[in-house]
């Protein structure tokens, strides 16, 4: 079938062309500012892939407004400068050095698929594919202590590794929120790795926000930097 006639295509297409009507037709204003001058947005925003939880839809942002970058399970790597290829982190420097932007927010959400599967591969489960394991194994250090808890009452039901995995993977599933906002919280240190974060985060000239996103209820949840717990945001 051609593109253009697929339902799902047709109905991006036509959201394009309402959005041109919009922003270069009827208020065509911000649109010539944001190419004549440039972007300048204070926010820079790290959010999952999902596609539940598009960001600029969440938040009702503005062209210019936000700084995006999506990755699975909104995850921010240790500082490691190589010769790899560091999508998530050139972009933060950009933001940082070049957009210098006043606010890094790393947006965790509820029924993560990314963290699920963080949850199975910890619970002794191979996941398939060739990249979304070593992935999700950024926040593994952030998950330890329910990891532990977990463990010890599987150890409980015997030395069957396979019972065992099964009772590791039921605990941390009936609470997954908690290994979500653990992971987000496990971003947020990574951040302060990077020097050029962490020295404007010190000077004051930039602010580290955790934000947690319940999918069912609409609920935002943000995290107190001094307590390091996530609270109801009213």
């Amino acid at each position: 079938m051609p593109h253009h006639q697929h339902l799902a295509i047709r109905r991006l297409m036509s959201g394009m062309k309402n959005f041109r009507s919009r922003h270069y037709e009827d208020e065509p204003g911000t649109m010539r500012r944001l190419v004549e001058e440039g972007q300048k947005p204070d926010v820079l925003l790290i959010g999952c892939s999902d596609s539940r939880v598009d960001p600029a839809l969440l938040m009702q942002a503005e062209p210019g407004e936000l700084f995006v970058v999506r990755n699975v399970a909104n995850l921010v790597p240790p500082y490691g400068p190589d010769q790899g290829y560091h999508g998530t982190s050139a972009a933060l420097e950009y933001a940082v050095r070049v957009l210098r932007v006043r606010h890094v927010i790393v947006l965790g959400h509820a029924h993560c698929g990314g963290i699920q599967g963080l949850i199975r591969l910890r619970a002794g489960e191979s996941l398939t594919g060739d990249f979304i394991a070593p992935w999700v194994s950024i926040a593994s250090e952030a998950c330890d202590q329910y990891i532990t808890a977990a463990v010890s009452e599987a150890e409980k039901l015997g030395e069957d590794p396979e019972e065992r995995r099964q009772a590791v993977f039921q605990r941390l599933t009936e609470n997954p929120f908690l290994v979500e906002r653990a992971a987000v919280l496990r971003s947020i240190d990574n951040l302060m790795t990077f020097p050029c974060i962490k020295e404007k985060v010190q000077a004051g000239s930039l602010h580290l926000h955790g934000w947690w996103f319940d999918l069912e209820t609409g609920d935002l949840w943000a995290l107190d930097p001094v307590q390091r717990v996530f609270r109801p945001y009213e």
